[in-house]
């Protein structure tokens, strides 16, 4: 009997935290879900209370699962409007303070059951698998995708000994994600000159299958370039409302200047942005700026904007469909350290000019008629000027489907080849493997496995640059999710 194709959709942050690895993955589920044909879950990390404080925003925490996957649900009904029928589960997770990010604990691929494990889709496949320990997912899925969301590399470069720290991490990106993601491609391939004629269906070798969603990411070898990712449905609605007040009334819609949003750290824009009107005053002086944002570097950049001539106003950040944001015209973005800035999407959706960067993270952005390039401090200049005198291009449906999650949904779909792999497996061939896909394989299991011992042990582990501690959940996080008492793990 046929039965549904399964994506276990594995991603390293969740609501409500306001990252990109948390948002995205979450809309992803929820379209890939939405008309029923397969079986979609998403997979997120779950922190105790003391991790919760440290992360999530306004002092919101959850004392079970099942409370926080309300609170989920309940934030996307209200931004897609309809119901998807996707599952959540929750993998132990801890918050690594030095590194701000929420790595796993244990094996989290035992989250799916065997008999569930077709597909998984590793949202950060390189963050998900640094200090993986347990059973191979090559071995445990069927097909393993890896998304890659953040330009790691970058924001190493800009910390101590960061050209060494980026050298290091590139080699061990690649090891990892070569070792943990992959995709066997059979094919019809001609013989030529070998005696006898017509077809015979041939192996490739398992090759990298990963999802760059821009060329601002680090380079994999056989990675495919394509934005995966759509809009808030919300910002697309709040630009076409936009547009048919503006068309409908001769209302002017846009009666505020420019803003930025964004996690306030000076590595999101905020120290290119700064450094860019400081050293522009006299050409902007007309310009008044808006800052929202909360971070760990909120007082040093309210320091930095109160030293400017210019009026530069620091706010505590919000949702950027909140009605303020609404009125503003332009969105200033400088920052290069992004790989598919979702602000600069959202902004685009609302129908506002974006400044921002000629920079490979802003290359799918370029074909929309708001989006103004610059390529230097002088085009900065110009760019924002142009921008603040002029009034937006009204985006045409095509375009906003471009936008929109079920357009990225489709990009998906077509890039991962999901809806072949089942037809694959049944025709391909065992026979015709080769040496060469052999030898592949071999030294490929070998390099896994020296991963898997290295990682299993608190030393090495904490050498790599592990959370202590997390080997195995501790028993507060398998009483909280409910998980059996630790056991042994293999390849």
């Amino acid at each position: 009997m046929d039965r549904k194709q399964h994506i276990a959709i594995f991603t390293t942050a969740s609501l409500p935290w306001m990252t990109g690895t948390a948002v995205n993955p979450l809309f992803r589920a929820a379209y890939l879900g939405k008309d029923g044909e397969r079986k979609v879950t998403l997979v997120i990390p779950w922190l105790s209370l003391k991790d919760q404080k440290l992360v999530y925003p306004n002092n919101t925490t959850f004392g079970s699962p099942s409370e926080q996957e309300s609170f989920i649900r309940q934030w996307l009904v209200k931004r897609t409007a309809f119901i998807s029928g996707f599952a959540i589960r929750f993998y132990p997770g801890k918050f690594a303070v030095d590194k701000r990010s929420i790595l796993p604990v244990g094996d989290i691929s035992e989250i799916i059951p065997d008999e569930e494990a077709d597909i998984a889709v590793l949202e950060e496949p390189e963050h998900l698998t640094w200090f993986h320990h347990g059973k191979r997912w090559k071995t445990k899925f069927r097909l393993v995708i890896g998304i890659i969301h953040t330009n790691y590399l970058e924001y190493v470069k800009r910390e101590k000994n960061g050209q060494f720290q980026a050298f290091l991490l590139k080699y061990v990106n690649s090891w990892v994600v070569s070792i943990y993601c992959h995709k066997v491609i059979v094919r019809e391939k001609k013989l030529k000159n070998r005696g006898r004629a017509g077809r015979e269906k041939k192996a490739e070798f398992p090759c990298l299958h990963v999802i760059r969603l821009s060329a601002a990411t680090q380079y994999y070898p056989r990675s495919i370039i394509c934005n995966v990712h759509g809009v808030n449905p919300k910002f697309l609605e709040i630009g076409k409302e936009r547009f048919e007040q503006q068309h409908s009334s001769n209302h002017q819609a846009f009666t505020k200047g420019a803003y930025y949003i964004g996690k306030m750290i000076w590595n999101k824009g905020y120290g290119e942005l700064l450094q860019l009107l400081n050293n522009h005053q006299k050409e902007l002086a007309a310009l008044e700026i808006d800052l929202y944002g909360n971070g760990e570097d909120s007082d040093q950049v309210k320091e930095a904007a109160n030293k400017l001539k210019l009026t530069v106003r620091v706010h505590p950040g919000r949702d950027h469909a909140d009605p303020l944001f609404h009125d503003y015209k332009v969105f200033l973005n400088p920052s290069t350290t992004d790989v598919v800035c979702t602000t600069t999407a959202e902004a685009l959706a609302m129908g506002k000019i974006v400044v921002c960067a000629n920079h490979p993270s802003n290359d799918f952005f370029k074909q929309f008629p708001n989006c103004q390039i610059y390529d230097d401090d002088n085009g900065f200049v110009e760019a924002t000027c142009k921008a603040l005198s002029e009034e937006p291009v009204p985006l045409t449906d095509a375009q906003r489907y471009e936008l929109s999650w079920e357009a990225a949904t489709e990009r998906f779909l077509k890039v991962s080849e999901l809806n072949q792999v089942f037809e694959r497996e049944k025709n391909s061939s065992k026979e015709f493997a080769s040496v060469s896909l052999n030898l592949w394989k071999s030294m490929e299991d070998t390099s896994a496995y020296f991963h898997y011992l290295a990682l299993g042990f608190e030393t090495t582990r904490r050498a790599f640059g592990a959370i202590p501690g997390s080997l195995q959940p501790d028993e507060e996080q398998r009483k909280e999710l409910g998980l059996a008492t630790s056991s042994k793990h293999s390849l």
